[in-house]
């Protein structure tokens, strides 16, 4: 059984140090790594990234993380990056990573995703080349998913998480504005996750979306957004692939940044 526990848009800023700490130190009875599904900061900036840092250092579990459209507020993405890595963060971003849980190769494959809509709602690679470029990017960003998940079963991972910051179905956006949902994400996304395989999905973006949902080849999507879990982190039990789909099975600490 693996534990993955998961949050997103946690977005820390001067006032939030500690906040989250607490429950994080608890994370070893509970989960076997720890999922940051984008949002981490309020603007982006490399000090509210140090204040992320600080509340994840030196944890006895892995760390992953995708960085979201916050943490590209400030045009400083890859300052953000450094600094979350000098901690011990694995930030993806068309990457793939590899964790040993008992045994067991877990893969995990992150990209921040983008925008663009779903199925009979949704942009196109046609027109203006700013309308091009749009999905273009987010095509890239799915394109990336693919590939890593895609490697991640090459190295014989048992395990594969797809971990995005955009929601990759509109299940886990009920609750939002329908005018908003091609901000919100993408069907690309969903469709690399049933291209390359995987066991669960993890996002976040999504304030007042809903935690369930899964995409049309049948994977478990959960939307880890704060203020969906209201808690600091939701716990998924997974067997491996082709077994049981995810669970949720316990959660900590209401307090929230």
């Amino acid at each position: 059984m693996i534990r993955v526990a998961a949050v997103g848009d946690i977005h820390m800023g001067a006032d939030s140090q500690g906040l989250l700490r607490p429950a994080f130190e608890t994370l070893p009875d509970c989960a076997d790594l720890l999922l940051l599904a984008g949002d981490l900061t309020r603007h982006g900036t490399p000090d509210e990234a140090r204040v992320v840092a600080r509340e994840v250092a030196d944890l006895p579990v892995p760390v992953i993380a995708v960085l979201g459209n916050h943490d590209h507020h400030d045009e400083r993405p890859e300052e953000v990056t450094a600094v979350l890595r000098a901690a011990g963060v694995q930030v993806l971003e068309g990457q793939g990573t590899v964790v040993e849980v008992e045994g067991a190769r877990v893969g995990v494959a992150g990209t921040k995703g983008f925008g663009g809509g779903f199925v009979g709602r949704s942009g196109s690679e046609f027109g203006e080349p700013l309308m091009k470029e749009f999905i273009r990017y987010t095509r890239r960003c799915a394109d990336g998913l693919r590939a890593s998940l895609h490697e991640l079963a090459e190295q014989g991972c048992d395990t594969r998480v797809a971990l995005t910051h955009f929601a990759p179905v509109p299940d886990t956006l009920a609750g939002e504005p329908l005018e908003i949902y091609p901000f919100l994400g993408s069907y690309l996304l969903a469709e690399a996750v049933d291209a390359a395989g995987a066991d669960l999905a993890v996002h976040g973006h999504a304030h007042a979306g809903t935690e369930h949902g899964m995409t049309s080849g049948g994977v478990p999507v959960r939307n880890v957004a704060q203020p969906v879990i209201r808690k600091a982190f939701n716990v998924y039990h997974l067997r491996g692939h082709g077994h049981d789909e995810a669970v949720t099975a316990a959660a900590s600490a209401d307090r929230h940044a």
